[in-house]
């Protein structure tokens, strides 16, 4: 079993694109009805690879996920059966303070959203702000990929997006 301890953040600045190592398209969507249960199951496409992801649903910067490599084809098959929207982004990799930020910039939507994340060894690791950081939103749900499914970011209203 894995743990995922990971914090989100909004951007304050475009700064961070002078640092993007890599950047790969994705597309994912969820299996799991986008119901209450105590999981998500969700199927990703990133480049030409796959993967079936469960993670633990609970608000906050720690929870359980497992992750299996998929055929690319089984995971096209699998978005068609997906409930709810799909999730269209552009994930760009930078390191900054011996770090790797995922920076997930989404499309279709959600157009107009970038978040950034950082995974962490513990929860209380101490780790350098970049200067384009803005406001963490790690406790706020409506942020997670899941709930961006379901509740696009253009569905949102102005002061959510503030």
């Amino acid at each position: 079993m894995g743990i995922e301890i990971e914090r989100k953040f909004l951007l304050a600045g475009d700064d961070w694109r002078a640092f993007v190592e890599k950047s790969v398209r994705m597309a994912q969507g969820y299996l799991d009805g986008g119901g209450a249960g105590k999981a998500s199951v969700r199927v990703r496409i990133a480049g030409e690879s796959a993967w079936l992801n469960i993670k633990s649903r609970q608000s906050g910067t720690t929870r359980q996920e497992f992750e299996y490599p998929i055929p690319l084809v089984d995971a096209q098959a699998l978005l068609a059966l997906c409930s709810g929207g799909l999730i269209d982004k552009t994930r760009h990799h930078v390191r900054h303070g011996g770090f790797l930020w995922e920076i997930d910039e989404f499309t279709g939507a959600n157009a107009g959203l970038i978040v950034a994340e950082i995974e962490l060894p513990t929860a209380d690791t101490e780790f350098a702000r970049p200067n384009w950081l803005g406001r963490e939103v790690s406790a706020a749900p409506r942020y997670y990929n899941h709930a961006l499914a379901q509740r696009p970011y253009a569905q949102w209203a102005p002061e959510e997006k503030a």
